[in-house]
């Protein structure tokens, strides 16, 4: 059985080593803009579901692709990823001091057969100056997450308390990953 990961993450393919499965990876190109008069979970699960589809085109019935997508949410305004620096900053600015959601949506499909499920993790950040904002998003490495930061890396020193899964908040809830397999006959 093949199996594939459609994602470019390096945190999502670090993650699914941690389940020792041999994978490919083949991205997706897909629109992953949100309707924000829908609910977050809802639009979430749809775009981790559609970038599996994406890359199941063409592909045999015997593969397996595992998709996701992350979102964080703060009082109902969803942050993707930063569009520039002036935007990452006014994300982190509006995180700073508050608890938010971060919602990943895992997809795992095989052939006909396909299963979507959402993750939720409670983050709440320590309140933040300026400075500290400014001098994170100089070593650009929240340009490419969503909510403008990574747990997993520098801003890390912002978390004060998190309830829920934590791989959930890198990018890819291992734990939910694993029991959702065994539907598809893998065995961790």
């Amino acid at each position: 059985m093949n199996i594939i990961l459609a994602s470019k993450s390096p945190r999502r393919k670090e993650l699914l080593s941690l389940l020792d499965l041999e994978f490919q990876i083949i991205t997706a190109d897909i629109d992953e803009t949100m309707d924000s008069s829908l609910p977050v979970t809802d639009e979430v699960a749809r775009i981790s579901y559609e970038k599996a589809l994406a890359v199941a085109n063409g592909l045999s019935d015997n593969t397996v692709i595992i998709s996701a997508d992350t979102i964080v949410e703060l009082n109902g305004t969803l942050m993707g990823k930063p569009i520039d620096q002036n935007n990452a900053f006014n994300m982190l600015k509006s995180l700073s001091g508050k608890s938010h959601n971060v919602h990943t949506a895992v997809t795992v499909l095989s052939g006909n057969k396909h299963e979507t499920r959402v993750v939720t993790t409670a983050v709440t950040f320590r309140k933040l100056t300026d400075d500290e904002i400014n001098s994170y998003i100089e070593t650009r490495e929240p340009m490419d997450k969503a909510g403008a930061y990574g747990i997993q890396g520098r801003a890390s020193k912002f978390v004060s308390g998190i309830v829920g899964d934590y791989f959930n908040v890198v990018g890819l809830p291992v734990c939910e990953l694993s029991l959702m397999l065994k539907n598809f006959d893998i065995n961790i």
